[in-house]
């Protein structure tokens, strides 16, 4: 019996250390694996059917978007363990939503909505402290500086679905297909992220005070991420370039 429980012992001790092994390896990658599952959520649409992809894919790559983000909080144990939690509330969420006309299911889109924008919210500024503290400016930095403002930009998207969740009719020209109300979510993001860059085409606008409110804060955000984030990495990379040349 003693033998038996030692090597059962000796198993979980394994799988721990491979799992801990395999967590360190892709942590390494902890940038790239964020930043692609950023740009799948941004332009899946492109690639599959905009029906199925609201409705399927979209929640799907946001799960696994959230996912990149514990590995990318794995070092630090209470923030994992936090988003991990959130991981398992937002899949009930989405598990429930994609029932045939579940209860409560504004409920599950506020609980929804909310665990999405308070997890980008930490991750955005996990990525700014990991970029910030980085004494070496390489590729992953580079993937993690971008995957940064891309966070910033789907914390606006979020601001905005909430807005116009609680307060329909905040944007102006907005296009809703019929047959597909969630093409709301498509237009918000788009004008989230025209916002964010400041191009600011004007098809879309905020027409209440909530709503331009959230378009000044997710421009004013924007603009402090490219002065001060951006403008430190680059003047990291001039000295790092120019410590070589020495």
């Amino acid at each position: 019996m003693q033998n038996n429980s030692g090597n059962g012992v000796d198993i979980v001790a394994k799988d721990k250390n491979a799992t801990t092994n395999m967590i360190d390896k892709l942590y390494a990658y902890r940038f790239e694996i964020f930043f692609f599952s950023q740009i799948t959520i941004l332009f899946g649409s492109l690639v599959f059917p905009l029906i199925l992809f609201e409705n399927i894919v979209s929640p799907i790559l946001f799960l696994i978007n959230l996912m990149a983000g514990i590995l990318l909080l794995s070092k630090n144990k209470k923030a994992a363990l936090f988003f991990c939690g959130l991981l398992v509330v937002t899949g009930v969420s989405i598990g429930s939503y994609l029932l045939d006309d579940p209860p409560y299911e504004r409920v599950f889109n506020f609980i929804k909505m909310g665990s999405y924008f308070l997890f980008y919210v930490v991750v955005t500024f996990e990525i700014i402290k990991q970029v910030w503290q980085a004494e070496l400016v390489n590729k992953n930095v580079i993937l993690g500086l971008i995957s940064g403002y891309i966070s910033l930009g789907l914390i606006g998207f979020f601001i905005c679905l909430s807005i116009e969740m609680t307060h329909h009719g905040s944007f102006a020209g907005i296009i809703i297909d019929p047959s597909n109300p969630e093409t709301i979510t498509q237009e918000l993001m788009y004008y989230s992220y025209i916002t964010i860059l400041t191009i600011g085409y004007g098809d879309i606008l905020p027409v209440t005070d909530l709503a331009k409110k959230a378009a000044i804060l997710i421009g004013l955000v924007g603009q402090f991420y490219m002065m001060i984030i951006t403008a430190i990495v680059v003047g990291k990379y001039i000295n790092q370039l120019y410590g070589i040349k020495k």
